[in-house]
């Protein structure tokens, strides 16, 4: 997969509320919703450097525009979904999986759903 010319878009999960409203366990593979103003379209390939709660190694991403938000009236931030590509994507659905399990939804709010 080649990925979308514009250069790396820097995604940080800080903690894992953050990392509950980007995950996308419904996508087929995983995917992650990616704050940003940078314009894509759907179908576009792109590479996203992430980080992981907790862990300071930089998570190397591609994978394809699937999800668009654009900028709305504070409740849902501008950006992207990505459908998740490759063996890294398989790293992060698993370890986001695994941070996410048995953590409680109600009153937590998605990015996207």
């Amino acid at each position: 997969m080649q990925p979308r010319m514009g250069g790396i878009i820097q995604a940080n999960i800080p903690d894992v509320e953050t990392l509950f409203a980007s995950y996308m366990p419904y996508v087929a593979g995983g995917g992650l919703f990616v704050p940003s103003k940078q314009a894509v379209k759907m179908g576009d390939e792109v590479f996203v450097l992430t980080t992981l709660p907790e862990q300071s190694q930089k998570v190397p991403l591609t994978g394809k525009v699937i999800w668009i938000s654009q900028k709305q009236n504070g409740i849902k931030p501008q950006g992207f979904g990505i459908q998740l590509a490759g063996e890294k994507g398989i790293y992060f659905k698993s370890e986001a999986e695994r941070m996410l399990a048995g953590l409680k939804t109600e009153g937590r709010r998605s990015y996207t759903m």
